[in-house]
Parts: structure tokens; sequence; C-alpha cells
């Protein structure tokens, strides 16, 4: 038989261990001179066969004079034919690569790609990490996500891994914080280890997930062994995610080398849902709490719990909570009083059309005038300053704040960078918005 001729002929092409992991394994469900099929046990082990051991395979059949064609399957999906049980065992490493542990955090069960809400103000970094999850690298093989507390960029990572370690369990993935890395060096520097740690994120590492970046500010060593991990990693096109509240650039006492690194892959921030945003999250999180929310409670939830996606969660559980107590149906009454305790007396009265309308008085402008298309300096200035301040003080998204002032959310960044700029060009106008800031907060809390 054509396969069993081979079969001899690879172990004599190819290393010992690397015929007993990768050519033992292989059960040949189809064998004659028009085809021979050959069964693997998952699909990695087939996508490996594939890359590996086709080439060779083809070669000896070419060496044989025979244009048979071979055909790789997975086992689970022909539901034609069983593997004989073996005995357990631990996993098999692959060749040339050691007995390796993965690391990584415990894995939030829901923190998938389908319990992920997405919108505009997460759309970007969304697609990035399930193409690298998808070992897609068309849009490259580093992620850099920037998003505040709350806004998903941990749901994210934690959905790239489940993703990968479904598919491919035999990839190395590590998975840990800035601050878990450091210990991690301290440790090696002090048992005199860091050859092995060297080598484990150098060599060992396929995917590499790291979160809380901005965390390594002014650890200089970690920042050193990171950009030489990174170095190799990047050169070899592993996957890297990096996750941090502060973009590259605004980490404070960072390396420059490592932050231009950081600096080269695809940079996508995770700004606070919009408010249709909202309320499918609202909803999501509602239903996967067991309970039926009016259109009424959902929207008023949607209205006054912005930025934070934890404050939903504690809205849910308080809601929940207040039903077993009181068994009834939540009302609007019980959901208010819930979201004040949650927001507070300043998350509940600071909102976008608020500041809009102090700025108004403060400029002696009228509000329709904010709302208008005049580009007249008495009127610009106040609208920027407006978008700035509500910005810096709620937890509203881009595109509300824009609504608030007939404006898109291009207007709004606009708005920001050139205030943000006078800040820090000119003393009177960084007065000017302090001022604002605290008779903002004293007036209006």
């Amino acid at each position: 038989m054509p396969w069993e001729i081979i079969k001899e002929r690879l172990r004599s092409l190819v290393p010992s261990h690397t015929a007993d992991l990768w050519i033992a394994p292989l059960r040949c469900h189809q064998d004659s001179e028009e085809i021979i099929e050959l069964v693997a046990p998952d699909r990695f082990f087939s996508s490996w066969v594939q890359t590996n051991l086709l080439p060779p395979i083809n070669q000896c059949l070419a060496d044989l004079a025979l244009s048979t064609k071979v055909i790789i399957t997975v086992a689970s999906e022909r539901n034609q034919m069983a593997l004989p049980p073996a005995e357990p065992r631990k996993q098999l490493p692959l060749p040339s690569m050691g007995n390796v542990k993965h690391t990584r955090k415990t894995l939030h069960p829901r923190f998938t790609f389908d319990e992920f809400m997405i919108g505009e103000s997460n759309l970007m970094a969304r697609t990035a990490c399930e193409a690298l999850a998808s070992n897609d690298s068309s849009l490259g093989h580093c992620l850099f996500i920037e998003a505040g507390p709350g806004l998903g960029k941990s749901h994210l990572t934690h959905a790239v891994a489940h993703k990968i370690l479904s598919e491919s369990p035999s990839t190395r993935l590590h998975y840990l914080t800035a601050q878990q890395l450091t210990a991690e060096m301290v440790k090696s520097i002090r048992e005199n280890t860091m050859e092995q740690f060297k080598e484990k994120y150098h060599h060992q590492s396929d995917v590499l997930l790291l979160e809380d970046v901005h965390a390594l500010s002014g650890r200089i060593k970690t920042q050193e062994e990171l950009a030489a991990a990174l170095d190799i990693l990047l050169k070899q096109e592993k996957r890297v995610i990096f996750t941090s509240k502060l973009s590259p650039r605004n980490i404070p006492n960072l390396d420059p080398e490592l932050r231009s690194r950081l600096n080269g892959g695809l940079l996508a921030t995770i700004n606070p849902p919009d408010l249709r945003t909202r309320v499918h999250i609202i909803r999501k999180k509602a239903e996967n709490g067991g309970l039926i929310l009016s259109d009424e409670v959902v929207n008023y939830l949607a209205e006054n719990l912005k930025g934070d996606i934890r404050r939903v969660e504690s809205a849910i559980i308080g809601v929940k909570a207040k039903m077993g107590i009181m068994g009834c149906q939540p009302n609007l009454e019980m959901v208010k009083e819930i979201v004040c305790n949650i927001m507070g007396s300043e998350g509940m009265l600071l909102s976008t059309a608020t500041i809009r309308d102090f700025i108004a008085k403060q400029f002696d402008t009228p509000v329709e005038d904010l709302l208008s298309k005049s580009r007249k300096r008495t009127t610009t200035f106040p609208r920027q300053v407006g978008m700035y301040l509500s910005r810096k003080l709620t937890g509203e998204a881009l595109s509300d704040i824009g609504k608030t002032f007939h404006r898109d959310h291009s207007t709004v960044v606009h708005a920001i960078r050139v205030i943000s700029e006078a800040i820090n060009t000119s003393g009177s106008v960084r007065g000017q918005i302090e001022l604002l800031t605290d008779k903002i907060r004293k007036e209006l809390n």
C-alpha cells in the first residue's frame, strides 16, 4: 500500500521524535494509488501536518512515480471514524519546544466575542481583536487598546484567549498584567533564573496578551526586557495585544524605545458607548440576569449610567436584589433610587445639556447660538469650551456630546484638541477653564 511505503520513507527523513508525535497518530482511512486520506485527531494537528509533512509526502510520491492525491481530514468532522481510545497522558509538546506552561489569568466564561456588544465606540478594537484571534494578519500582528475602566478592554482580551485556546489548544499563550510581568521578572532576578524568563517570553510564546501597560511607568528594567521580547516576537510575526488606560505617548516615564514599539502596531481606542449601544448593553445584561425590564426603565438606565459599564452591572444586581426584597417587578421609582445610590448627585446632575446651558450663561451667549452654524469667535469658543468640559466632566460618548450641540463626533474631537492646545499654550485660557470647572462642580452638585 502506498501509505505504508511513504510512512517508512518519512521516518528516515524526519527526526524520531517528530515521527512519534506527528506521523504515528495519523490514521489512514483510504489508501489507493488514486487517493490517500489521512485522519488527524484535531484541527491544529491537521494544520501542522499539512504545513510541515505534506511537502515531503508529495516528494515521496513523486519519487515513486505516483500521482496520488493526499487528503488530510479531522476525525471530529468526519463522524465516520473514531480513533482508538488512548491512554490518559499529558499533552505532548511540539518538536524542539520543550515543556512549556501557559501563563494566563483565569478567563471569565462570559467574556467572549458573542457576549461583547458592538457599537461605534468599540468597533475598531473588536474587529482587530477578532482578526488577531483568527490569526488574520490583515490588520497587523500587534494591537494596542486604549480604554478607560469598565469599557471592555479586558472583555476583548479574554475573548481573544477563549477563541485561540478553543480552536488551537496547543498555542503557547501568555496572558498577564504588567504588574504580574514585573513580579515574575523580579523573582527571576532574585533566583538567578533570568535565562529561563527570557527563553519563555522570547522563544516560547506564540501569543502575548499584556494588560495595564501604563503600570510599567518608571519600571525601567521591566521595560527593557519587554522591549527586547517585542523585537523578537514581532520579527517572528507572533501576535501581541496590549491594553492600557493611557495611549503610549501619554504613559509617563516610559523608555523611548519601548514607546516606539508600542506605537508600531495598530492603536485602537474604546470610547464610552453612545446611548444606543448602552441600551443594547443594558438589555443584554438584564437578560443574563434573568430580568425583564420595560422600555421606560431601560431608557432611564441608558440615559443616566454613562461611561463605566460596571455601573450597569451594579444597577442590574441592585434591581434584582430589590425585586427579591419587595416581591414586585422593577418600576421606574425603584430604578431611580438604585441609580442615585450608584451615581450620587454629581452623576445624576452633570450632563452635556446642563454644562451647555451653564456655559451659555457664563459667556452671555444664547443656547440657540451655540447650536447654530455660526463661526464667530464669540460663539465658537464657548461652544468648544462646552464640548471640552462635557468630555472632561461626564461619561458621555463623543457622539452624544455632539448631538447635544447639534454637531457630529468629529467636531467634538476637533473642539477638544483646540481647547487642549490652548490650555497648554495660554495661561489665561488655562485659568479660565479651571475656574469654569470649579464653578460647574460647585453650582451643579
